[in-house]
């Protein structure tokens, strides 16, 4: 009987003790097998340009790591592999870090101490859908956002104000790239989040990329 071929997975993590429980609990999920485990960044992407048609399914990436951080792994990934899947893993749930990431192309962020049933879930989402985000990350799941930018009815300074939010820019910042009061941007804020029933900053930038509004 022929079996399926199982999903591969590459960790990249520079907690040993951590990598080595997280390649467990993924084989015992029976439809993954992981490849590789990476220490930091540098030596995953070191791997990636010697082993060019290397077939990899997703890639879990720390956050926090020496040499090559994950975020700045994410951005290599983003200008070299685009078409690889990743999921962030991290012990910091910082909405700046989260929205860094997720503009720089990960498919999801996941918490360290997420439960093995969510980190699973996660997984197969990514795996099959392309894409996973729990509450904590977006602050309403996504798919519960109104899927027609249309019926929304955003208006032409609404959608400058979200492009912004989507970029490393602070509030205040962003009010000066405007030419606008922070207060005006605060209301600007608080509208959208009504509207768009979202609640943070990190759902505004989910609704933007799931709305090409803005492209990762």
């Amino acid at each position: 009987m022929k079996t399926n071929p199982k999903n591969k997975i590459i960790i990249v993590d520079d907690h040993l003790l951590f990598s080595q429980s997280l390649e467990l609990l993924i084989k015992s999920f029976g439809d993954y097998d992981v490849i590789h485990r990476f220490e930091n960044g540098k030596v995953f992407i070191d791997y990636l340009e010697e082993n060019t048609s290397a077939a990899i399914d997703l890639i879990l990436l720390d956050v926090n790591m020496p040499v090559l951080d994950g975020l700045s792994t994410m951005k290599w990934l983003k200008d070299n592999r685009p078409d690889l899947k990743v999921i962030a893993l991290s012990v910091n749930d910082d909405e700046e870090i989260i929205i860094k990431m997720i503009t720089n192309g990960a498919k999801g962020y996941l918490l360290k101490d997420t439960s093995p049933e969510i980190f699973r879930e996660a997984i197969e989402c990514v795996v099959e859908k392309g894409f996973y985000f729990t509450e904590l990350v977006s602050g309403m799941l996504i798919n519960k956002v109104n899927s027609d930018n249309r019926k929304i009815n955003l208006k032409e300074k609404e959608i400058v104000f979200i492009k912004h939010a989507c970029t490393e820019m602070t509030y205040k910042e962003i009010a000066s790239q405007m030419c606008l009061s922070p207060k005006t941007i605060d209301g600007y804020r608080e509208i959208l989040f009504d509207k768009l029933e979202i609640k943070t900053r990190i759902g505004l930038v989910l609704y933007a990329i799931k709305h090409k509004i803005v492209f990762v």
